[in-house]
């Protein structure tokens, strides 16, 4: 499938969770399409090897820890003394195990939630402030139909991610009078190291509610990603967009 050409010349683009999976796509895309990219990760190990792999003197990346509003709001900072950010793209996000919720260690669910909700409001909050001076932005919170259907055994993730679906129709309506969009994907499972994290019972599972009958590829999620992010999105803000095979209708 030819990639649809986007635009993003003289944009900075801000991606969480960059140095892999769907993050990493994202990045490659918006550099082949003239963005400036940073990428933040907990991982300094997978932004080295990011950086090797895209090997493009227009990416640059910082270790951020999005759960934590210092580090958040400090590396904000450090890019605004520079550049402005046009494009914010939530994308950090862990599953942890899966287990019935009376099992979840109280910690450990807690983790979850503070990376996958959390994490999505400090990055918003800390951003969109230079994108209302600049009256532009465009912000994509990636979610899960998990946020929308909830999955069994694993109640932290689809709590988190049902968070992050509630931010972004809120925020979404407080910045409509600017030139800002705020949007949600909502993808089923697809082929990235997430899956790793998950038992194969649960795997399967997941598979088996996907009228496509396969998991999502990287690259169909990327290009919905570039046009939410783009100028062509001029109208659609506070929304939820379901990339899941046709498990979620609505």
């Amino acid at each position: 499938m030819d990639e649809i050409k986007f635009d993003f010349n003289n944009r900075t683009a801000v991606i969480t969770g960059g140095a892999q999976g769907f993050g990493l796509d994202i990045a490659q895309r918006f550099l082949k399409s003239g963005a400036k990219v940073i990428i933040w990760d907990i991982d300094p190990k997978l932004i080295e090897e990011a950086k090797k792999e895209t090997n493009n003197s227009n990416l640059s990346s910082s270790i951020v820890d999005v759960s934590n509003y210092q580090e958040v709001e400090s590396e904000v900072s450090k890019i605004t003394q520079k550049s402005k950010i046009d494009i914010l793209i939530n994308n950090a996000g862990i599953t942890g195990p899966t287990m019935p919720l009376w099992e979840y260690d109280v910690e450990i669910w807690n983790k979850i939630v503070k990376i996958n909700l959390l994490g999505t409001f400090n990055c918003c909050k800390a951003i969109v402030p230079n994108m209302i001076a600049n009256n532009y932005g465009r912000i994509v919170n990636v979610a899960s139909v998990a946020g929308k259907d909830g999955n069994a055994n694993a109640s932290a993730y689809s709590s988190g991610k049902a968070g992050a679906i509630g931010l972004t129709k809120s925020l979404g309506k407080e910045l409509a009078d600017k030139n800002i969009a705020v949007n949600a994907v909502t993808p089923a499972g697809a082929k990235t190291r997430i899956l790793d994290q998950m038992s194969k019972e649960h795997v399967q599972r997941m598979l088996s509610k996907v009228p496509r009958g396969r998991f999502l590829e990287v690259e169909e999620f990327t290009s919905l990603v570039c046009w939410l992010s783009s100028e062509e999105n001029t109208f659609s803000t506070a929304a939820v967009f379901d990339i899941s095979g046709g498990r979620s209708t609505y």
